[in-house]
């Protein structure tokens, strides 16, 4: 069985066509192949192997001593060949190839086995309960990690401040602080401007229904400096600052920086994390002072405008509405949110698998983690205070 041939074939070297004879010895049948077995020839070898008869054979010899160039596809040809007589109970005890071809032979075969695909039951309530056992499995075993890696962490700590000469990196310190903390001002005062904005707008809008638009004050200064300054702060700086620990991090891990880090003796702990955690812990406090002023003026522009209500009338109404223990509450609030956000970043950082996409997937896990555990926080603390009568 050799493929048609025209002139023009004829006048190029023969060991470049491909070939393939099939002969019978009693229930023995014997496969010679020659030639150039590769993907420009495919279209022509494919019919050949599929159109040969197996009836009355116990056994299949296939010998490709004569191959002279041989390929992935022309190797899968063969495998897919053998596999063939192999599923109709034929046995093919050896297949013969020139030694330069053995490896690749033999590696098409071992590897072109892939596991069944397995299409998922969908809206059923087997497949609903399985999701949710995943699901449930997997938020537990994150809180374990993160539980641990949080008790990791704070033994580092206490190890830097207790020792006679602290090894805290004061200059990697610094500059996390001007990183998660100075450079976040323009965004958090602009945003946080307009929050007072909308919320004197949207305050007065309702209070006018009872012409109590004074108590707009009021309200936008328990609430801003109680719960929606901290807690705005907080997820502007997860969505910034701790989806940028994972990143970086993640992305060392990636070039194995981290792996060269610990090569030469250091402590990952101590150079990458500490300094992260701890700038944070110092910076947010001080952003959701700046963000509860920004959001006070940007109420005090918008009663201006609106109500018509002068800035000394505006200070006047707020310092009767507020008092020191208001601005307290919510800066009490903010190195526990920032060590929150600092050690998920940092936790999901140090997860990241040695691939571009897991720095991706785990940087959003680590902001959508850290906003939710915020939330909850920020729950926690409304309850505790409300329980004290804070």
């Amino acid at each position: 069985m050799r493929p048609d041939t025209s002139p023009a074939d004829d006048a190029t070297d023969s060991e470049a066509r491909p070939w393939l004879e099939v002969s019978r010895t009693l229930r023995k049948l014997r496969l010679t192949a020659g030639g150039s077995w590769t993907v420009h020839h495919a279209a022509t070898l494919d019919p050949l192997l599929r159109d040969i008869d197996m009836s009355g054979a116990s056994q299949v010899e296939i010998d490709g001593s004569g191959i002279a160039g041989l390929d992935s596809t022309g190797c899968w040809l063969i495998v897919r060949t053998k596999l063939g007589f192999e599923n109709a109970g034929l046995g093919v005890p050896v297949v013969a190839v020139p030694e330069i071809y053995a490896p690749l032979l033999a590696m098409i075969e071992t590897e072109h086995v892939t596991a069944p695909v397995v299409i998922p039951k969908r809206h059923t309530l087997e497949a609903f309960l399985e999701q949710t056992g995943r699901a449930t499995f997997h938020v537990l075993a994150q809180g374990y990690g993160i539980l641990g890696y949080l008790g990791r962490v704070t033994v580092e700590w206490f190890k830097i401040f207790s020792a006679p000469r602290g090894t805290l990196r004061v200059t990697a310190l610094i500059h996390q602080i001007e990183e998660v903390g100075i450079n976040a001002l323009p965004i958090i005062g602009l945003l946080m401007f307009l929050m007072g904005v909308v919320l004197a707008y949207q305050g007065a809008d309702q209070l006018k229904r009872f012409d109590l638009e004074i108590l707009t004050i009021n309200a936008l200064g328990i609430g801003v400096l109680r719960e929606i300054g901290v807690l705005f702060t907080a997820i502007i700086v997860a969505g910034r600052s701790g989806s940028a620990f994972t990143a970086q991090i993640g992305t060392m891990k990636v070039n194995e920086e981290l792996d060269a880090m610990q090569t030469m003796g250091l402590n990952v702990v101590d150079v990458l994390i500490l300094p992260r955690v701890i700038a944070l812990v110092i910076a947010l406090p001080f952003l959701t002072f700046f963000a509860d002023v920004m959001a006070m003026i940007g109420g005090a522009v918008m009663c201006y405008f609106d109500l018509g209500i002068t800035i000394p009338q505006f200070m006047r109404q707020l310092h009767e509405a507020i008092d020191l223990n208001t601005l307290l509450v919510g800066l009490i609030k903010a190195p526990v949110f920032a060590y929150v956000i600092a050690m998920v970043g940092c936790y999901e950082g140090m997860n990241v698998e040695r691939n571009a996409a897991s720095v991706g997937k785990l940087t959003t896990r680590s902001v959508v983690e850290s906003v939710f555990l915020v939330i909850v926080l920020d729950a926690g603390f409304s309850v505790l205070f409300s329980i004290l009568g804070i």
